[in-house]
C-alpha cells in the first residue's frame, strides 16, 4: 500500500512538470506566432490590390491619361517675422514657409512671383490671432487661409491654381 501511494506521488509530480512544460511551450509558440504576424503586417506593404483594380478598370478610364506631375517645393527666401498683439503682451512670430507645386512650369511661375506671394502671406499672417496660433487647429486654419489667399492672388495673373499646399517648415512664437 505504501508503494502504491509512492507511485501516485511520483506520477503526480511528473504530471505537474509536464503541464508546466506544455504551458510554457504553448505561450512561447503564441509569442512567436504573434511576432511573425506583426512582422508580416508591418513589412508586407506590397499590396497587389491596386494592380488588380487597374486591370479590372473599364476601358474608358484606362484610356484617360492619369499623369500627375511630380511635386516641387519652392521655399520662400526668408522667414516671415512679425508682431501680433496679445491679451497680456505682444508676441513675436516667425514662420518659415515652403510652397508645394506640381511640375517644373508651376515651380518657375511661383519663383517668378515670389514678391507677390510674400505680400499675400504676410497680409494673412499679420491678421492672425495669438490665441488661435497657440493651438494646432489654429495653425491649420492659418495654413488653409494662407493657401486660399496665395491661390486667389496668383489666379488672375497665371490663369490657374499654381500652389497646391502651403507648408510651415518652421514656426516660433515668443
Amino acid at each position: 500500500m505504501a508503494e502504491q501511494e509512492l507511485e501516485l506521488e511520483d506520477s503526480a509530480a511528473g504530471g505537474k512538470k509536464k503541464n508546466k512544460l506544455v504551458l510554457f511551450g504553448g505561450i512561447g509558440l503564441v509569442v512567436i506566432l504573434l511576432g511573425a504576424g506583426g512582422a508580416w503586417f508591418f513589412m508586407g506593404s506590397d499590396d497587389p490590390a491596386p494592380v488588380a483594380e487597374a486591370a479590372n478598370a473599364p476601358a474608358s478610364q484606362a484610356s484617360a491619361p492619369a499623369v500627375v506631375a511630380q511635386a516641387d517645393y519652392v521655399g520662400m527666401p526668408r522667414p516671415f517675422l512679425f508682431n501680433l498683439p496679445g491679451v497680456d503682451r505682444a508676441r513675436l512670430v516667425e514662420i518659415k514657409v515652403q510652397l508645394m507645386v506640381r511640375g517644373e512650369d508651376d515651380s518657375i511661375l511661383t519663383k517668378k512671383h515670389i514678391p507677390l506671394i510674400e505680400d499675400a502671406l504676410l497680409t494673412t499672417f499679420s491678421g492672425a490671432d495669438v490665441q488661435k496660433l497657440s493651438t494646432q487647429a489654429g495653425k491649420d486654419e492659418l495654413r488653409q487661409l494662407a493657401l486660399l489667399n496665395v491661390q486667389n492672388t496668383l489666379q488672375p495673373i497665371t490663369g490657374k491654381k499654381v500652389v497646391e499646399k502651403v507648408l510651415f517648415t518652421g514656426f516660433v512664437m515668443q
